[in-house]
């Protein structure tokens, strides 16, 4: 735990409000409660309301003086990269360093691929060449590229990021996501994976970055598992588990915490031990004001515990 600042941010996939207005109310209380980030998914084709990501980080930046924010992860072979590194940069300039990119390479059966003429099967081609181009950008490279998927000339962007070396985030479990992290990232961001997993995949980045030469700091993994304060047999949280098994095709049950301020410590707490510092939490709602009560409840009960069962690491 030495030198490692354990973090707590809230995710957005579904946008649960009736109107604006809910949201910023809740974007508000995260400010002034003191969590540490906002990450919102990144959907471009839904039948459910999904806010578009990179729209919402620049409204974020504008709204909010304290908050970090990021994309859950943005996936890069939707996106032309140069346009996406100018947004980045105008987006980390305009808050004065608040930015947190998470870049990853989409799932193969998300409907975007087929609703915009893309092919799924080179997500991962696009999405290397991609983080290679952005990376230089923010550098304040003049890039020449001749890839597979890109080819510049002499391109180049200005304001550059306020952050010297802006985050990139990596998502994905993959051999091919260890390897992406352990090349470009420089942070691993979990999305559905166990304790037990995230460290396995922890602990294989940390054995590909002997084979790169690179290095990424100790707190910069990252964990995300939805929360509910309530009964495990509330009827609300059974319909969400439902609906997140036939998404991903994955169990529910050890990948949403329900009970009290204690079981999702003790969940932080897993993490904590397998290698994570930082975590973006989901509360498991279907309306505004279940978001509202959730996110007080974790404010209140789960906050100040983290605070003081992981203090901040002295400068």
């Amino acid at each position: 735990m030495a030198g490692r600042r354990i973090a707590i941010g809230l995710g957005l996939m579904e946008f649960p409000f009736a109107d604006a207005a809910g949201f910023w109310r809740w974007v508000d209380l995260c400010e002034q409660g003191g969590v540490d980030s906002l990450w919102q998914t990144d959907r471009i084709i839904s039948n459910q309301p999904i806010l578009e990501c990179m729209a919402t980080l620049a409204a974020l930046a504008g709204h909010t003086r304290r908050l970090k924010f990021g994309m859950n992860v943005v996936s890069l072979a939707m996106r032309e990269p140069v346009l996406l590194a100018k947004q980045c940069a105008t987006i980390d300039m305009l808050s004065a360093g608040r930015l947190l990119p998470g870049f990853g390479i989409g799932s193969p059966l998300a409907p975007e691929w087929g609703a915009m003429g893309l092919e799924p099967k080179e997500r991962g081609r696009r999405t290397d060449e991609a983080l290679e181009i952005i990376a230089r950008l923010w550098r304040g490279e003049s890039v020449d590229f001749a890839g597979r998927h890109n080819r510049l000339t002499g391109a180049r962007i200005s304001p550059l990021p306020v952050q010297p070396d802006l985050p990139m985030w990596i998502g994905g479990a993959s051999d091919a996501a260890v390897r992406r992290t352990a090349r470009y990232g420089t942070g691993w961001q979990g999305g559905p994976e166990t304790p037990a997993e995230a460290g396995a995949v922890v602990n294989a980045i940390r054995a590909a970055l002997v084979e790169t030469g690179r290095s990424i700091d100790e707190d910069h993994y990252g964990a995300a598992f939805a929360f509910r304060f309530g009964a495990a047999d509330d009827p609300d949280i059974a319909r969400l588990r439902a609906a997140y098994e036939r998404r991903s095709g994955k169990p529910a049950a050890d990948r949403f915490v329900t009970g009290d301020a204690a079981a999702i410590l003790r969940r932080i707490g897993e993490y904590i031990d397998a290698g994570v510092s930082k975590f973006i939490l989901r509360p498991a709602v279907s309306d505004g004001e279940g978001m509202l009560q959730q996110t007080r409840l974790l404010i209140e009960r789960v906050l100040p515990e983290v605070a003081s069962r992981w203090p901040k690491p002295v400068a």
